[in-house]
């Protein structure tokens, strides 16, 4: 029987995972794809609700929760559900048939993962981080293939493929849409232009730290800053200011226009998440990166480290992050053009394999051996 779907993409909970699926599902379709044969299968909490609706691929949210590294009673929760996820999953892939099957991480993509092994279905794991997680570790163990973002891995049967980033990402040319992406947003032409994005769920240490830094830096009439503080502290932010007098701050809770900001932005302030190190480097953006002490494994140490390293981006540590920190480091580069500059040409120079189609090339080949 021939497949109905080509293509099953699994996995979520954030936008750091559900981005990138979206990403290798538009990458899909520019060589040739339906919409309709690209399916997302991922998690009812996740927020993949919100984002997979306005898509033209079908998708399937599970009922399934994520394992706590702490003994929690949510736990006792974890092998039921996840049970009955891989038997509804399994039921999906049965029905689906698809010619491969896609996951990019997280506690979303363990049930259709696991079906695919019993359907002996070929599984692709998308490892974006230079540590891989738990889920692309353990998937990785009878993938076909894993599709990494850095050379080095030490996953099974890894390709460096850069990671998925978002097609109007790879096609931005920031010097030409910065004006028209500036209004759009508001944001003067005139002003140094900070944008700070702490995740889609937003960061209270860094909403901390932008905010007296805002307090700090607040007579400078030649800046501007926009803030993702995520949507469970946009009613604690800090308020915001016109720019009439002073800095202008604007406060969001949710960014949709991500793309927009990253063209208007001179410098971004953000968290060290695979999906954020990639496209900052995909689009060439000078960059502050916090990394989130409590990550797993410290994994996003390692990620920023990919940009520090090459001189795009300023690493400060959340032990070393304070408001005087990042206003005397905003202060500095805006006012050394040619830094920023270097900064940039070397952000873009670490995001060529992203640039490079590879990803897509290869979940394309393993699906049409099958």
């Amino acid at each position: 029987m021939q497949p109905t779907a080509f293509a099953v993409i699994t996995g979520g909970g954030t936008s750091g995972h559900v981005l990138p699926a979206l990403a290798i599902a538009d990458a899909l379709v520019a060589r040739g794809h339906r919409p309709d044969e690209i399916v997302y299968i991922g998690a009812r909490r996740g927020i993949e609700t919100r984002l997979l609706p306005p898509t033209p691929y079908p998708h399937h949210f599970l009922d399934v929760v994520g394992l706590q590294r702490r003994l929690t009673v949510g736990n006792l929760a974890f092998p039921i559900k996840m049970g009955r996820a891989i038997l509804v999953a399994r039921r999906l892939l049965r029905d689906l048939r698809p010619a491969v099957v896609v996951s990019v991480g997280g506690y979303a993509s363990f049930p259709a993962t696991f079906a695919a092994r019993m359907r002996r279905i070929p599984v692709v794991v998308v490892s974006y981080d230079r540590v891989p997680g738990l889920a692309s570790r353990v998937s990785a163990k009878f993938a076909t293939a894993c599709a990494v973002a850095f050379e080095g891995s030490k996953l099974p049967r890894a390709q460096h493929t850069g990671a998925p980033v978002r097609r109007d990402l790879i096609s931005l040319d920031r010097s030409r849409s910065r004006a028209a992406s500036r209004s759009e947003l508001g944001l003067p032409m005139d002003r140094f232009v900070v944008a700070v994005f702490g995740g889609s769920l937003g960061s209270k240490v860094l909403n901390d730290a932008v905010a007296g830094m805002i307090e700090l830096l607040a007579d400078r009439d030649d800046v501007a800053v926009r803030h993702v503080v995520g949507d469970r502290f946009l009613a604690t932010a800090a308020a915001e200011r016109s720019g009439e007098r002073g800095i202008m701050y604007t406060v969001v809770g949710y960014e949709d226009q991500m793309v927009k900001v990253i063209a208007a932005a001179d410098l971004m302030i953000t968290r060290a998440g695979a999906s954020t190190i990639a496209e900052l480097s995909t689009a060439g953006v000078p960059a502050i990166i916090v990394p989130w002490a409590g990550s797993a494994d410290d994994h996003q140490t390692d990620n920023a480290r990919i940009l520090g390293d090459a001189g795009a981006a300023i690493v400060i540590s959340e032990a070393d992050l304070s408001p005087t920190r990042l206003a005397d480091v905003v202060t500095d580069l805006a006012a050394d053009s040619d830094a920023l500059e270097a900064m940039g040409a070397a952000s873009y120079a670490a995001g060529a394999a992203h640039r490079s189609g590879r990803l897509a090339e290869l979940i394309e080949s393993i699906g049409s051996s099958r």
